[in-house]
């Protein structure tokens, strides 16, 4: 008996349209969003654990601080009042020194706001200024990474990106001679983001056309870029008259303005930064890309039968999270070295993956970790000089702060904390009478 052609494809076709559908509705809940009640008690627990988690990091911070110091061990030689004594004296030493060194001294800011005096507020307020200078990089890198995260790709070459993004920048800022800062500056900026777009366009692109992890890519890009970064200075961009590897300082017209004077570097990257951060959220959560973006990275099997095309948005998504990357690396040296030189990123991309951990991959959140991680930076310094404590313990801090974040049942058994979702179980049940 022969089949009818048309009952045979009659199934198929009701089992793609209830796919669909189905696909349709989950897009739909998705703009519905969250019960505001719900919202609260989400935010509420969202920022609770990394308090936690940072101060729980800052704890064992200490503790490592005190068993590094011989002179602690000396003094429980002598008697164990006199450890503890020291002990509590090498934590409240290198923590006062961390605060001043990273926010300034309370005092001393006090008595430069009393006399006015111009050399007195300079030093008062550096400190905190030169964390909000350190702030500005990791800013661009978490919202980077953080994007990526949220659209499902794993961006692992900020560090990368953002050398390749300072190299172009750099370029503009240099080669283009007789522009007005009010066209130079955008100019180079826009630079750093299309060299950083470019970087990650391509794991992107291999992501979506060929299937290729984009963890590994990246990886090797970074290697890439290292190495490219290295020729480059050392042959066309290196700077006449110098055996350093090291480029020409940019012109003038593109420097990112400096809002107090000498020695403070602080710069109008910073609000920039602060500004990419309500425009990266109102592009995640406000705008129809954003929403097919988030739709990718939550479901892309869904996704892909609302008819969203999941290729593009994977290398659209890459090609702006390397965008921003690669204004960290403008921002660094259109701002603060006004040249590049090889080693120059320090990292900023490795800490951008735990800044959008921390931050829960959210904008405003990744903004507050960003602001940890550069005062933390910036008062190693002083803590090293004041209280001489390696600066390692700074990087143990970070660590620990990390752990607890990644690992946030660890920090809800010390604090004796319950999970909410076991909480919103017990609600459900108790609403139902226990059905």
């Amino acid at each position: 008996m022969q089949l009818n052609p048309k009952e045979d494809e009659t199934p198929m076709k009701s089992d793609d349209a209830k796919i669909k559908k189905a696909g349709k509705i989950f897009i739909e809940e998705l703009k519905k969003g969250v019960n505001p009640e719900h919202k609260k008690k989400s935010a509420w627990n969202s920022l609770l654990i990394p308090v936690l988690a940072i101060l729980t990091g800052l704890v064992f911070g200490a503790v490592f601080n005190v068993i590094t110091n011989v002179e602690v061990y000396a003094a429980f030689k002598t008697s164990f009042g006199s450890g503890l004594a020291v002990a509590w004296k090498t934590i409240s030493l290198s923590y006062a020194a961390l605060f001043k060194g990273a926010i300034g001294d309370p005092r001393v800011i006090v008595e430069a706001l009393r006399t006015g005096d111009q050399a007195k507020l300079i030093a008062a307020f550096n400190p905190i200024l030169e964390s909000l200078v350190a702030t500005t990089p990791y800013i661009f890198g978490g919202l980077a990474v953080a994007l990526g995260f949220k659209s499902g790709v794993f961006n692992i070459g900020a560090e990368g990106q953002i050398l390749i993004g300072a190299s172009t920048s750099v370029f503009v800022g240099y080669a283009l001679t007789g522009l007005p800062a009010i066209i130079h500056i955008p100019l180079a900026l826009l630079a750093g983001m299309i060299g950083g777009g470019l970087w990650g366009f391509i794991p992107g692109w291999l992501k979506a056309k060929t299937g290729g992890h984009e963890v590994i890519n990246t990886i090797m890009m970074n290697y890439i870029a290292f190495y490219l970064n290295d020729w480059l200075l050392r042959g066309p961009m290196k700077r006449e008259g110098t055996m350093q590897p090291v480029s020409p300082l940019i012109q003038t017209s593109a420097e990112l303005p400096k809002l107090f004077p000498y020695p403070i570097r602080f710069h109008i990257g910073f609000f920039i930064a602060v500004a990419f951060i309500f425009i990266v959220y109102f592009f995640l959560f406000k705008t129809t890309w954003g929403l097919n973006l988030r739709m990718v990275g939550t479901n892309p099997h869904a996704a892909k039968y609302a008819g969203i095309n999941v290729a593009n948005y994977t290398i659209l998504a890459m090609a702006l999270s390397g965008a921003l990357a690669g204004l960290a690396g403008a921002n660094e040296v259109l701002g603060v070295n006004h040249s590049l030189y090889v080693s120059f990123s320090s990292g900023y991309g490795f800490n951008s993956i735990a800044l959008a951990l921390i931050g829960n991959n959210n904008p405003f959140g990744v903004g507050l970790a960003a602001l940890l991680f550069g005062t933390l930076e910036n008062g190693a310094t002083r803590m090293q000089m004041d209280a001489a404590i390696p600066v390692e313990i700074i990087s143990i801090i970070q660590a620990m702060v990390l752990m607890f974040i990644a690992a946030p049942a660890i920090v809800r058994t010390i604090f004796r904390l319950r999970d909410p979702k076991e909480k919103e179980l017990e609600m459900t049940a108790a609403q139902t009478g226990g059905k």
